[in-house]
This record gives C-alpha cells, structure tokens and sequence, in this order.
C-alpha cells in the first residue's frame, strides 16, 4: 500500500481546508481480532479505500457525535448504502460505529486540536463495499455430465493436492500488523506536520 498517497492527501485537506478531519485509529487487538488472512486478501486498491474509510473529510468533536447527521461521509467514496456508509450512535458519553459489517466504540481521544481529530476505536472499521457477502447468485441451470475418461492403468487425473495443509507460516499476521501499524504511523505523522505548522 502507498502510504504516502494516503498521507499525502490527509496533509493536503489540511493544509488547504477550514474543514478538517476525524481519524479512526484502530488499536492493535483490532486488528489482531481479524481473520486470518484478511487484510492480504485484498486488492491494493481496497487496502488504500480501507484507510481512506476510516477518514472523515471534517472535523467532529466528540460532542458534535451526538448531534451529527447519518451516514457519514468518508475519504473512501460516497455514503450510499452498499458503498461506504458510516453511521454514528451515541448512548451518553458512549460514541458507537457501524459500517454494516460490523460495529465499533470509541475507546479514547487520542488527539484533538479543533482541525484534526484521532479517535480510538476498538474494531477496523469493514467496509460494506469489500467485505459485505456478495448476494447470492442465481444457480446456473443442471449441465449434461459426460462420462469421465479413464488415464492409463486407470490412475486418477486430479493432483491430488486438495488434501494439502492450509500454510500456516504466519506471513499473514505480520501483514495485518503491518496495516495496524501503517494507520498509525499515518495518524503520528498528520500529528507531527500539524504539531510543526504551529511553529
């Protein structure tokens, strides 16, 4: 993933918007809670839109949650539904995070300076667009089976390679900390270029 594309677009919306931005950082146990896999299993593209979901294009205040309108909008793309919606409860002081996938709290503030604000959550934020279940599709109607052609000496013609065990190597549980980690670093440094324009 090209961390500076994301980066680079974050730093430029504030340095040249009255607007601002709300990140949702998630933490580690986040993404350390999902499957296996997940994060490797998508496409570059999705991997960036990912990041980009869990970017609002505004700055909100913690208070501002209990009165904002739903869905939000994200830096992934629009908020209709079945693309990336994000919608916002509050219960008391208590902010809740659905996607339609899944649902996130909001742990703790991890920065807020009236333009930028880094938020805690304890889930990665999943995308309906990436990770809803496709519908199901319509069964394709019965085909004619031919008999199956014999190989010599009547072995069989499959590989064989079905009963193989699943790699369990753990290259996928560096890549989604590596994820953990890339949201985060990209959250430190929108902090570090706000922290040295105040200079």
């Amino acid at each position: 993933m090209k961390v500076s594309q994301v980066s680079d677009q974050i730093n430029t919306q504030l340095n040249n918007s009255n607007q601002g931005m709300t990140i949702f950082a998630p933490t580690d146990n986040a993404f350390s809670s999902l499957k296996s896999g997940t994060i490797n299993s998508l496409s570059a593209q999705q991997q960036v839109q990912l990041v980009q979901f869990h970017v609002l294009p505004n700055f909100i205040s913690m208070s501002q949650f209990q009165t904002i309108s739903n869905p939000l909008r994200t830096q992934a793309g629009d908020a209709t539904p079945g693309d990336f919606p994000l919608n916002v409860t509050t219960s008391g002081n208590q902010v809740n995070v659905s996607t339609g996938v899944d649902d996130a709290t909001v742990s703790n503030t991890i920065y807020t300076d009236g333009q930028l604000a880094v938020y805690q959550v304890d889930k990665v934020l999943q995308p309906m667009s990436i990770f809803a279940a496709p519908s199901p599709a319509v069964a394709p109607a019965p085909a004619t089976l031919k008999p199956k052609s014999k190989s010599p000496a009547g072995l069989s013609t499959t590989s064989g390679n079905d009963d193989l065990p699943a790699d369990n190597s753990g290259v996928e549980r560096i890549a989604m900390h590596s994820t953990a980690v890339l949201v985060f670093g990209i959250s430190l440094f929108v902090l570090l270029s706000i922290l040295e324009n105040e200079r």
